[in-house]
């Protein structure tokens, strides 16, 4: 009987055996990869993303959105309620097509409180169309436009899908616009807050000492402060002939004063737990400079930590901005800021018979929900190792 040959061995060293399969690099991760397949698995993270990328881009576009001129003022709909977007058209014949378009206002007088009041009116009907050219706008302070993302054919103060104010002012165009200024007042405070809080609380965590016991006190002294009277100092110490945007970057860099505290008591504990560890004191023996230590060795090791409590502080940022411009200590009209919005909604008329003025409060609600959902993900990707996948 004929055996089969046995499988020659193909030796690939001197002593006849054959060398172990090297490892191969294709089934590694980064650490950006670790984490970013982290965060894909918390949901409401990915949502809250989907929905503040959505937020931030109708803050960047903010006069292409807008469908009208929010500081026009129109004396005949004030506190106008919002019109009914309405997707199917029937015409005289009981026939459908689909075309979007609003309903017009009719003016009725109450026989009895004689007081004017809004209604729809069936028989006015005001298509809408995409991309027209209306009111110019600058669009960015750079160049000149009339192109808008929608508006109705007609007069242009009929499409108030929000309602207006008391000046009948658009809501839903003053809205877009405050955007940009309440959402930008959050990033840009949050990396000035970044930027104090990585380098006082890293000199405090390095070098400890009397340093860190100088530099923390001074952070429980502006800890204790009470916010609302140190903001009504700062407030009162403004100028009154400054212009908005002088007023925009003061109370920035006051936000920012204020809240570096708590980054930079994050950054401190983690600079006291790494300073300890074999690699920061072989770098050390080795003669590297402490801000190439700090810069080349330590950051980089808890950068998505960083990320992550910056991502949670700035709902502080927004909120904080929001109460100043609220009770009269913050931004100011003209400013269109959410804050500055919701002071619309401080007297009895607008509650009882103009609550569409309170959609810039579910705006900033909304904003806060998804940058705490978006902190938590990061938060909980930061340490992609401790997983379970």
């Amino acid at each position: 009987m004929l055996k089969s040959p046995k499988p020659q061995q193909q030796p690939n060293s001197d002593d006849g055996f054959e060398a172990p399969t090297p490892l191969t690099t294709q089934g590694t991760e980064t650490q950006f990869q670790l984490i970013w397949r982290a965060f894909k698995a918390h949901k409401l993270a990915m949502i809250s993303l989907a929905v503040l990328s959505l937020l931030y881009l109708v803050a960047i576009f903010a006069e292409f959105l807008a469908p009208n001129d929010p500081y026009a003022v129109n004396a005949r709909y004030t506190y106008a309620p919002p019109q009914e977007l309405h997707f199917i058209d029937h015409d005289e014949t009981g026939g459908w097509s689909i075309r979007p378009h609003v309903l017009g206002y009719k003016v009725e007088v109450d026989p009895i409180a004689l007081r004017r009041t809004y209604v729809m009116d069936e028989s006015t009907k005001y298509y809408i169309h995409f991309l027209p050219e209306t009111h110019e706008v600058n669009m960015w302070g750079l160049f000149p436009t009339k192109r808008h993302l929608f508006d109705v054919d007609g007069r242009r103060e009929v499409l108030f899908l929000l309602g207006t104010d008391r000046l009948g002012r658009d809501v839903l165009s003053r809205l877009i616009y405050g955007a940009r200024v309440t959402l930008s007042i959050g990033l840009a405070g949050i990396l000035l807050s970044l930027v104090l809080g990585v380098i006082i609380g890293g000199v405090s965590g390095f070098y400890g000492g009397w340093i860190d016991n100088l530099i923390q006190r001074v952070i429980e002294f502006i800890r204790s402060i009470p916010p609302i009277p140190l903001w009504m100092g700062f407030s009162a110490a403004l100028p009154r002939d400054w212009t908005p945007l002088q007023n925009y970057f003061v109370i920035t860099v006051i936000l920012s004063l204020v809240g570096w505290t708590e980054l930079a008591r994050v950054v401190r504990s983690r600079f006291l737990s790494l300073k300890s560890e074999d690699y920061i004191a072989a770098a050390k023996l080795d003669g590297v400079s402490d801000s190439r230590i700090i810069v080349r060795h330590m950051l980089p090791a808890f950068t998505s930590h960083i990320i992550a409590t910056a991502t949670l502080a700035i709902p502080g940022m927004i909120l904080a901005e929001s109460s100043l411009s609220f009770i009269g200590l913050g931004l100011q009209s003209p400013v269109i800021s959410w804050g500055v919005l919701l002071q619309e909604g401080q007297n009895l008329r607008a509650l009882a018979d103009a609550p569409w003025l309170l959609w810039p409060g579910a705006a900033i609600v909304i904003t806060i929900l998804a940058m705490n959902f978006l902190g938590d993900g990061m938060r909980d990707a930061a340490d992609p190792y401790g997983s379970n996948d």
